[in-house]
């Protein structure tokens, strides 16, 4: 292949490439947290929820469950545009000497999905670890271990999106640099679904909805299998693995709870 030729493929693969994870780009974004949010800056009738930085006592009398409940509440507040009001000054002067997270959040890299604003956490809340295609690997799974085990994380949430590039890629097999490889990581789900009968392409939105899903649980069946610590901790009641869908259009996410 001459040197024209490589450079003319290399420049189509980095077009579609940029295409697909650019796609959703466009999609209808959560409307309501925005307005809803000017107006209780300007309502003085809506009083904004205050919450300060949790101390490690108080971390450890939840429980798993109670932790998954605070996500679902801080969820429906994003919706709704009452997100809490926080002193983060205050909060960062408060958490200098210590953290005491309530979950670790493993997300997509997809800078659409404001992780923290999401589940309306703040400072010192929630571990949170990105990967473009939310996977597990070595480095994200010592880091939970690193959450839970050591800093006392009750709750770990692998969470997914719609219109998400890195699936979209890995299901039309896109190839790039070191995509190339990252992309391998979420293959399995692509072929977990060798029966259906529909298009195997990232324009059929039925297809990449069901292999994001598949990209989650088999995310969470990864971090079981692969270090014993989590799974230990989750048979013995002291953490919970869930997975989640967030919903660019919307802003809702979805649980996923086995």
């Amino acid at each position: 292949m001459t040197l024209i030729s490589k450079l003319c493929s290399n420049l189509v693969a980095v077009g579609c490439l940029t295409c697909i994870l650019s796609s959703g780009c466009t999609q209808n974004q959560p409307q309501s947290s925005r307005s809803d949010d000017q107006t209780s800056a300007t309502n003085p009738d809506i009083k904004p929820r205050i919450e300060r930085v949790l101390t490690k006592e108080e971390r450890d009398k939840l429980t798993p469950d109670e932790v998954l409940q605070v996500l679902k509440d801080g969820n429906q507040r994003f919706l709704s545009g009452t997100l809490t009001s926080r002193d983060h000054s205050k909060q960062v002067r408060d958490a200098v000497l210590g953290q005491y997270p309530k979950a670790v959040i493993l997300s997509c890299l997809d800078s659409r999905i404001p992780v923290e604003d999401v589940f309306d956490r703040g400072i010192g809340d929630i571990f949170v670890a990105r990967v473009a295609g939310n996977f597990e690997n070595t480095d994200i799974l010592g880091s939970m271990e690193f959450g839970c085990k050591v800093a006392g994380s009750k709750l770990i949430l692998v969470l997914g999106h719609e219109h998400c590039g890195a699936v979209k890629g890995a299901i039309d097999g896109v190839e790039f640099g070191n995509i190339t490889p990252m992309l391998k990581n979420i293959r399995p789900a692509v072929e977990h679904f060798t029966d259906y009968e529909g298009v195997k392409s990232s324009e059929n939105e039925e297809f990449v909805h069901m292999v994001t899903e598949q990209n989650v649980r088999l995310t969470i069946t990864g971090i079981r299998e692969q270090s014993a610590v989590l799974n230990e901790m989750e048979s013995n009641g002291e953490i919970k693995i869930v997975g989640g869908l967030y919903d660019m259009n919307s802003g809702t996410v979805t649980f996923i709870e086995e």
